[in-house]
């Protein structure tokens, strides 16, 4: 192949050569697309209508999106470069190549980010009655002060850590503003240079503030009173440099299946958390000019080269997400877009007003969040907890808020003596941590406490309660596209269902067994499982639809994901467009699917929704010649959904849930506000109103009633 000779081709001709593999693929690469879906998130920040909190806010979400995605997916491309093992990218390309090619797109995105912070954000800042400010602009009172918070706060933290013959090299952490200072002693007859590095602490502010009387805000950064007041951590020596930088390293890692048990399996965890703060360096953010002998003793120590190397601008900014502290601050909190209120439940109108469990012996209830509160889904655990007619708990956490109210029920129904089982994936990325610190909390409280399954991750959302009442046992159920998280859910839209139903109940129950046990049941009848048979059904759906395509027969698909990557699925979808059926996807992240190429996907049409609110449901739809199939849940069309991780989707059987979900697709096709749409190179652009009026999916679900999907239809 092309791709493995890259290497040997002189390089003038490489980047021609990459862009006519690129093209000639049938896929998009899963990592270059991310980096267009971040370019999308960059794109919030330039909406001239937000305020300017509100686009700093978008801002700092594309950095803390960037370290993630270094942290993980360029981690994972070095685990195959540093060992020597075999890659190829979808778009045909090679480790090697390919690793190139990644570096320089992520060169580009940060010198964009910087160019658009410093150019058309920073100026606005005094307008808005704050600013950052540089040492050198404070006043002489001002400088006093920040000279008191240095010596009595800062000064006593910082700790030198010198690098010499004498001295190894410091583990320096990850995702830290980190200082390297050269030093030369005058009485070092050698003229030797020394290098000691200094980790800015991470338990301060980023920024020390200075309010005025007319409420003007100065926010000096904390590594510039560092830097002002560096002299007094290096007493009698010569300083001849100092440079601000910060480091991802390779958080990729993933637990080998054992039999051994379950401590031994938390002791393996624990370990790996510990290799992601010495993980190789894959990315360094340093200032630019650097001292060049700093550089190439980085260089050297962690077998980087200049791929890896971003210079930011004296006017940009290393870690945009210390901009958090500004936009939270008190002061401006009324200059924020105010979040709207929920709505009651379309189809819990009564909420508040009726017992929960009342209502649904009557009928299903789907809710929509951050439109629906999840109230509901709170009070029925929270209720379960203390009422002495329910008789067990058993549930799925994946993520859950800080101050739970989920786990603070739960601890409360382990206390009060109901059976409560929750399987606790412990292994969520960047939750880890987090995760088994709660996890062990409900085990001591009583809980039958999981920790993930061997060497899946448990991603499905299932909630099931054991009620005893007068006439018999009902099964509460909730299953969801969402976590169990009540501070995401403001933020995050999902979808969920509350059911008495025994079709669920059955096949939640039966699940339940398979993930706490040893359990295989021959069938569902509403639920969809991976890694069981996901992907094959879903495909043998999509299948179906082109078969009623070639009889002609109506059809049709329509999807809303988060991430869309399996070959499989897409070579479905493929197969699909070509016997005629027209298939619409919205796909918020990345999206490996190349649409519109003739004679391949000419029937598919791509957008992506990013805006306010972070889109995270996942809708299957299938025209299924007229009696719609609907499927939500938890996953999206991914290699590691399908054969990873644990998931579900669930099947819609109400019909005018049916149609409350059709709905909900129908709004996304319609949006134009927040969607862009992707072309067949990869690219998105923002999608034209064509002579229709602003439609905002993110204003327009707060106004949804039963009348506005009564008809709905999708083709």
């Amino acid at each position: 192949m092309i791709g493995d000779q890259l290497e040997e081709i002189p390089a003038e001709r490489q980047h021609d050569l990459t862009q006519k593999l690129i093209h000639e693929s049938n896929y998009i690469s899963r990592d270059l697309s991310w980096l267009k879906f971040n370019y999308r998130v960059l794109d919030q920040a330039k909406h001239m209508d937000r305020t300017i909190f509100d686009r700093l806010k978008f801002l700092a979400i594309t950095a803390s999106n960037l370290d993630e995605f270094c942290t993980i997916r360029l981690g994972s491309l070095y685990n195959y470069i540093d060992f020597g093992n075999e890659r190829y990218d979808y778009s045909g390309l090679r480790e090697i190549p390919f690793h190139q090619l990644l570096m320089k797109e992520t060169q580009k995105f940060v010198r964009d980010q910087n160019e658009y912070y410093s150019k058309k954000l920073q100026p606005l800042f005094e307008k808005n009655n704050f600013r950052i400010a540089s040492y050198e602009s404070l006043t002489l009172e001002q400088v006093a002060l920040v000279s008191r918070y240095f010596h009595q706060t800062i000064f006593p933290m910082l700790t030198p850590m010198l690098f010499d013959s004498y001295h190894t090299f410091p583990v320096l952490k990850y995702n830290r503003l980190l200082f390297g200072v050269i030093t030369k002693a005058p009485q070092d007859i050698n003229n030797q240079h020394r290098v000691s590095f200094i980790q800015v602490p991470s338990n301060i502010p980023r920024f020390f503030e200075i309010e005025n009387d007319d409420h003007f805000i100065s926010f000096v950064p904390v590594e510039e009173i560092i830097r002002f007041n560096i002299q007094h951590l290096f007493r009698n020596v010569e300083i001849e440099a100092v440079n601000l930088f910060r480091i991802n390293r390779n958080g990729d890692f993933t637990l080998e299946e054992s039999e051994d048990i379950e401590s031994n399996f938390l002791l393996e965890l624990k370990r790996k958390l510990q290799t992601r703060r010495t993980g190789r360096v894959v990315r360094l953010d340093i200032e630019e000019n650097p001292d060049p002998w700093l550089l190439r003793l980085l260089k050297i120590q962690w077998d980087i080269d200049e791929l890896n190397i971003f210079r930011i601008p004296k006017d940009g900014m290393i870690d945009f997400t210390g901009i958090n502290q500004i936009i939270n601050h008190r002061e401006f909190k009324d200059k924020k877009a105010p979040l709207h209120p929920p709505r009651q439940p379309v189809s819990f109108p009564e909420f508040g007003t009726r017992d929960i469990f009342d209502v649904l012996k009557e009928r299903d209830v789907l809710l929509h969040h951050p439109y629906d509160s999840m109230d509901p889904v709170l009070e029925l655990i929270e209720r379960a907890s203390e009422d002495p007619q329910v008789l067990s708990i058993k549930i799925t956490i994946y993520r859950v808020a800080k101050d739970s109210r989920i786990t603070a029920a739960l601890l409360q129904a382990a206390e009060n003596g109901k059976h409560v089982a929750v399987l606790f994936e412990v292994k969520a990325r960047f939750d880890e941590e987090n995760n088994l610190r709660e996890a062990q909390r409900l085990q001591k409280a009583g809980c039958f406490v999981i920790y993930g399954v061997s060497s899946l991750k448990t991603h499905t959302k299932l909630l099931l309660i054991v009620r005893n009442e007068q006439d018999r046992v009902y099964r509460y159920v909730h299953l969801s596209s969402g976590n169990y998280n009540e501070l995401t859910s403001r933020f995050y839209t999902d979808i969920g269902l509350l059911t008495t139903n025994e079709t669920y109940a059955h096949d939640v129950s039966e699940f339940f067994n398979v993930i706490t046990g040893h359990s295989q049941p021959s069938a569902y009848r509403n639920l969809i499982t991976s890694p069981r048979d996901m992907r094959i059904q879903l495909c043998n759906l999509v299948n179906r639809e082109a078969e009623n395509a070639r009889q002609g027969l109506p059809s049709g698909i329509v999807i809303k994901l988060n991430s869309l990557q399996d070959k499989e699925f897409i070579d479905a979808l493929y197969e699909a467009s070509k016997a005629g059926v027209p298939i619409k996807l919205i796909i918020r992240g990345m999206c490996c699917l190349r649409p519109g190429r003739p004679g391949l996907s000419e029937n598919i049409e791509v957008i992506s929704i990013v805006g306010e609110y972070l889109e995270h449901s996942r809708i299957y739809y299938f025209h299924n010649v007229g009696n719609p199939k609907v499927y939500l849940g938890s996953a999206d069309a991914m290699v590691r959904s399908f054969d990873r991780r644990i998931e579900s989707l669930f099947s819609l059987e109400q019909d005018m849930l049916k149609r409350q979900a059709m709905n909900m697709l129908k709004f996304n096709l319609k949006d134009n506000v927040n969607a862009y749409t992707m072309r067949q190179d990869g690219t998105y652009v923002i999608k034209e109103h064509n002579g229709e009026p602003p439609f905002n999916i993110h204003k327009e679900f707060f106004e949804v009633t039963q009348e506005s999907f009564r008809n709905v239809n999708l083709f």
